[in-house]
């Protein structure tokens, strides 16, 4: 199994743009993505919604902001859970706490994941560090990418609520596991 990379370090925020961030992520979990807007954000911290351009140049920076943020909290849980030489192993601990980042914050997984990723506006080599602990995980980058397909498709769906009622989700994504589990033994 290949060694994880450092976590990339993002740009450094000042005390008022961490609080800025935090306050965008308490509307973005509770509401979602529509509720924040610049002037509710203003309201909210207590300024007037211009004078949050100092900080931000605009929403999609503070959008950024959250997803970084999301991203760097995926990454270290997800990098934890590869590490880890329990008995299911690395794919079932990697895929289990990618599920339970998801459920935990939705709206926040919706906008970290969804087709409007603001890349442009990310720590360069970020979004990759985040996705590794599925290569290390597998072993193998194509097994790798179907499993975060999988992860990906199964969190947006249970988030959804797309499954039929009678849905063993548990031991679909425990099938999953095991799949991926038997795959990357095969590619060893």
């Amino acid at each position: 199994m290949t060694a994880a990379t450092p976590a990339p370090v993002g740009p450094e925020r000042s005390e008022r743009a961490a609080g800025i961030v935090a306050t965008a992520r308490r509307i973005v979990e509770a509401e979602g993505p529509d509720a924040l807007t610049m002037r509710r954000l203003g309201d909210e911290v207590g300024m007037r919604a211009p004078s949050l351009y100092k900080h931000f140049p605009g929403k999609r920076n503070v959008e950024a902001a959250l997803v970084e943020d999301a991203f760097v909290e995926m990454g270290e849980e997800l990098h934890a859970a590869a590490a880890r030489r329990g008995h299911a192993g690395p794919v079932a601990a990697v895929l289990t706490a990618y599920r339970r980042l998801a459920l935990a914050n939705p709206h926040l997984y919706r906008l970290a994941t969804g087709p409007d990723l603001p890349r442009d506006l990310l720590s360069p080599g970020l979004e990759a560090w985040a996705g590794e602990p599925f290569f290390l995980a597998t072993g193998e980058p194509h097994v790798a990418q179907a499993m975060w397909a999988f992860a990906h498709g199964m969190a947006i769906l249970e988030i959804e609520g797309r499954f039929v009622d009678d849905s063993d989700l548990d031991r679909t994504w425990r099938s999953g596991a095991e799949a991926f589990s038997r795959s990357a033994r095969r590619a060893e």
